[in-house]
């Protein structure tokens, strides 16, 4: 008799066991569905509001004709912000800017001519700029962090146009 009792309470339980699993496929996994959908579509929003910097210029794409490049005279030596190895490290670069040839501001500014007499001002703000970098910050994704902050300076500097469309790195060392 124990052992029929034993069997009945078993068949029982494999039976509720049953019952919940249904009511868990039909109730809580359509639901699940649409948290899936909503997750979803958030994700998408802050995948296109995180790229939304990345590959796509500030300035509209100008072609390879209409850019004139002003290389900038002297190199920089930069000291670079202390990073957590406490030692001090330095940037030596040389920094080129291209230019919009059929912007407004090209035509405001006069072009290398016109960077020419700024230049001491262009240095400065490039060396504030970078000087706020430590080194692992200045090397991660081949200074384009740099120069994307270096740009946005350049652009606001100049009126926030277009004049100033690019900024280039050569022979960049860092110790």
């Amino acid at each position: 008799m124990k052992k029929n009792l034993i069997t009945v309470i078993i068949l029982a339980l494999v039976l509720a066991n049953l019952i919940l699993t249904a009511i868990l496929v039909f109730t809580i996994i359509p639901q699940t569905k649409k948290s899936n959908q909503l997750i979803d579509q958030v994700c998408s929003a802050i995948n296109l509001e995180l790229q939304s910097g990345e590959n796509t210029p500030a300035t509209p794409e100008v072609p390879i004709e209409d850019i004139e490049t002003y290389a900038i005279t002297d190199g920089f030596t930069v000291n670079l912000k202390q990073g957590g190895d406490g030692k001090q490290h330095y940037a030596v670069f040389s920094v080129s800017l291209s230019l919009n040839t059929k912007s407004d501001g090209y035509k405001t500014y006069g072009g290398s001519e016109g960077l020419a007499a700024k230049e001491t001002i262009i240095q400065s703000e490039i060396n504030t700029i970078v000087n706020g970098y430590t080194l692992d910050e200045f090397n991660t994704d081949g200074y384009q962090n740099v120069k994307d902050d270096i740009l946005k300076s350049m652009q606001d500097m100049f009126g926030g146009s277009d004049f100033i469309v690019g900024v280039n790195f050569s022979s960049v060392q860092t110790e």
